[in-house]
């Protein structure tokens, strides 16, 4: 009897230890959560585009019965349909040589020209004028360069060998407006290495008279070369991609044209370093303008700011449009690096009142000051106390306020959640805008008048709603319907608060769970990171239908965190801060520790199953994370990551790392960050995978990688993309079920199904983004 009990107990213990069986079917379930599926089934979610100069904004709602485009008027609170769709589809595809279906039209930007009487729309690289009525479209860009229109919409800049050139838009005639643009030495050049195109950079004085730009030098930069994957000869791509470390980087020339004659007016300045206040290159998105540069309204005067090599030095000067001749204003310098701002670029030049609105963290936070723009002289402080303004949306100088975006100021409120305020310049009538306990994505009519607010939560869906310019709350617009979502079976993520590595500082982020969770079981825990700098894990807190694929990777028998760590901005500058020179630290620490905390408040989260994932920083965290927690984390996957900073483009490593600085027994203040210096620490089941023609994150980094472990005799998985960049275009479903089967297999212990094929559609409909 006793040899059959243990045999029972025995027989009991095997079967509950088997691997959990995972088919095809499992997967088509889980697939049903990303955002091509799930996209779809929102209702309603909308994103208000002002129309210029108007009060009135515009809308794409998708409705049960399709697509609608609004055209909605503030003033009489009431919205009409923005054309006739079905007689545009017509002309349109007559024009574009395509069928489009009425219900489904696919375009998300639109402009209205200035009398209404038409729009024009993007499809892709093509732009079409439409009249409203559906009587015609026509091209007004087929085939050509990238343009950048005039504020009148009467002339288009563009490039042509290496020079700046503008188009009359009811003629067609062309004028050349520089004539000495060389190879590597032209005019409104678009290249920061990592990002590149053949769309001007410049900004068009408000008259449409005149064009600041530069000629870009970049003769003497170091090349990068990326070979495509074809039958026969390779072909070779080859362009200016700086290192941190080069002695020869991009500057820029800046200059001044005047469209009448092409005249050239050279600022009278040495050349500038090609950096901006706010990202690590000279446009920032999502303005597709030059950034750091602001005309006077009576396009007499240019404002720009110069920024260090390193960051850490800010100079604001006023140029003389007619002569070139410069004054500064202001400069401000940091120990680790300076920014305008996270979701906006924060100064203004008020050339009516000879003033400045500066934007900087000298108290820890993020605020606005006022400076004499004679004399440089700091009037006051505008904003104060915790919380970092984001993003200026208006400023009225008659008035003397300033309509703002800010983070962390409420009490009690989610320190990621976007607000919108008004404050005077002196400081004072400091006004809540939109008091819902939410994210706020909102707008201002250029007159001032109105305010269209769209919030939303990770759990909640988005609503829509106008506002007079002091908050007042007019009408609803729109309210997003998830009922079709839920009916699918979808559960929202939850919100989560953990304590940093420094056991004190609070952490945010997101955890998700099968929908068919079960708390009796125990689930493997993987992090889907992205490190920041420059942003985090989480990204914004809107409401999505999916987020990558964290439910979707959930649904096979996971729980999935993401985690906005010490280091990521849109909390305190010291919190930014944090890994400044380090960039290997990737916010690991904060990670594990979170993590365990997690498992320590939920037993049904296995802490000895721990995987982690992630793309491009997301990528270097990950590996970085195998090679440093090697008892920790058992499986990653790392995509595309920038693994050695030495080997990405110069503005982001001098920018983060500090510039390069080579010590006489050979090491480097870059070495501390280098994946591949610590490689051979291994353990656990590594994937890395790298598009072949990335020419943002050049795959030699994850060679680098490659490289250290085969010297290391490591086993590890290696998966190229050939011909893919540092988005993997129509390989993602592939990407997407390798990485799948990789934690299904390593980190749940089971078999994947046998080459499952992801079934996203070509064109994917949703709400906007």
């Amino acid at each position: 009897m006793r040899r059959i009990l243990l045999l029972l107990v025995a027989g009991a213990a095997a079967f509950a230890q088997q691997p959990p069986h995972i088919t095809a079917d499992d997967y088509a379930r889980a697939e049903r959560f990303m955002a091509y599926n799930t996209n779809p089934l929102v209702l309603h979610s909308i994103r208000p585009v002002w129309v210029a100069d108007k009060d009135l904004f515009w809308f794409r709602d998708q409705g049960a019965d399709g697509v609608h485009f609004v055209l909605y008027d503030a003033g009489q609170r009431r919205g009409e349909p923005a054309f006739d769709q079905a007689k545009v589809a017509a002309a349109l595809s007559a024009a574009a040589g395509r069928q489009f279906d009425a219900a489904r039209l696919p375009f998300t930007e639109m402009e209205f020209t200035p009398d209404l009487s038409a729009v024009v729309v993007s499809l892709g690289p093509r732009r079409f004028r439409c009249e409203r009525n559906g009587s015609r479209c026509e091209a007004e860009s087929s085939g050509r360069a990238p343009e950048v229109m005039s504020p009148d919409r009467r002339q288009a800049a563009f490039i042509r060998d290496n020079n700046l050139w503008v188009r009359n838009v009811a003629t067609g005639a062309e004028t050349q407006l520089t004539k000495d643009g060389q190879t590597d030495y032209g005019y409104a050049t678009d290249n920061a290495g990592w990002e590149h195109s053949d769309r001007p950079v410049l900004l068009w004085s408000p008259d449409s008279r005149r064009i600041a730009t530069f000629q870009q030098d970049q003769r003497k930069v170091g090349d990068m070369y990326l070979v495509e994957t074809a039958v026969g000869h390779p072909k070779l791509l080859a362009w200016k991609y700086p290192l941190p470390g080069d002695q020869n980087v991009s500057m820029i020339e800046r200059v001044i044209i005047s469209v009448a004659d092409g005249q050239v007016v050279r600022i009278k300045e040495p050349p500038d370093q090609h950096r901006s206040t706010r990202c690590d290159h000279v446009v920032c998105r999502p303005d597709p303008n030059w950034s750091d540069v602001q005309w006077s309204p009576d396009a007499t005067h240019l404002a720009y700011v110069s920024t260090s090599r390193d960051h850490k030095k800010e100079v604001l000067k006023i140029a003389d449009a007619a002569s070139g001749d410069t004054r500064q204003v202001l400069e401000e310098q940091v120990p680790t690096y300076y920014e305008s701002g996270q979701a906006g670029t924060n100064w203004r030049y008020l050339a009516g009142s000879n003033e400045v609105i500066w934007f900087s963290e000298r108290d820890n936070w993020g605020q606005l000051y006022l400076y004499d723009a004679a004399s440089g002289r700091l009037k006051n402080q505008i904003t104060s106390g915790e919380g970092n303004v984001t993003n200026i949306l208006r400023v009225d100088d008659k008035a003397r306020q300033i309509w703002f975006v800010a983070v962390g100021k409420q009490r009690g409120v989610d320190p990621y959640f976007s607000q919108v305020y008004r404050i005077n310049f002196d400081g004072g009538g400091l006004k809540l805008l939109t008091p819902e306990n939410a994210t706020h994505d909102a707008s201002i009519a250029s007159s001032g008048k109105y305010l269209v607010d769209t919030f939303s939560t990770p759990q909640t869906p988005p609503v829509t709603v106008l506002r007079e310019a002091d908050g007042n709350s007019l009408q609803q617009v729109a309210a997003a319907d998830i009922s079709r979502l839920v009916a699918a079976g979808w559960k929202p993520p939850i919100s989560f608060t953990v304590k940093a590595r420094d056991g004190q500082t609070d952490l945010y982020g997101l955890l998700f769970r099968p929908t068919a969770f079960d708390a009796a079981k125990k689930y493997p825990i993987v992090n889907h990171i992205y490190p920041g700098p420059q942003t985090g894990s989480v990204g914004g807190r809107t409401f999505a239908a999916a987020r990558g694929d964290a439910q979707a990777l959930a649904e096979l028998g996971f729980v999935v965190v993401e985690l906005d760590g010490m280091g990521t901005p849109w909390r305190s500058k010291k919190f930014h801060d944090a890994y400044f020179g380090d960039l290997g630290d990737n916010t690991l620490p904060d990670q594990v520790t979170g993590m365990k905390q997690l498992a320590q408040k939920y037993a049904w989260i296995d802490l000895d199953r721990a995987g982690i994932y992630g793309h491009s920083g997301g990528g270097y965290a990950t590996a970085d994370a195998m090679f440093r927690y090697t008892d920790f984390f058992k499986v990653g996957i790392s995509e595309s990551g920038n693994h050695d900073n030495r080997e990405y483009e110069d503005d982001w490593g001098e920018k983060w790392q500090g510039l390069l600085q080579k010590n006489g027994d050979g090491t480097t203040n870059y070495d501390n960050q280098a994946n591949q210096n610590v490689a051979r620490n291994l353990k656990g089941h590594l994937l890395l995978a790298h598009g072949t023609m990335d020419d943002n994150v050049p795959p030699y980094n994850t060679l680098l990688v490659v490289s250290a472990l085969i010297k290391a005799n490591k086993d590890f998985d290696l998966l190229l993309l050939p011909n893919r960049q540092h988005g993997y275009g129509p390989d993602t479903g592939y990407m997407t079920r390798r990485r799948w089967d990789y934690f299904v297999r390593y980190l749940l212990g089971a078999e994947p199904p046998h080459e499952y094929e992801m079934h996203q559609p070509a064109n994917p409909v949703g709400p906007p983004s």
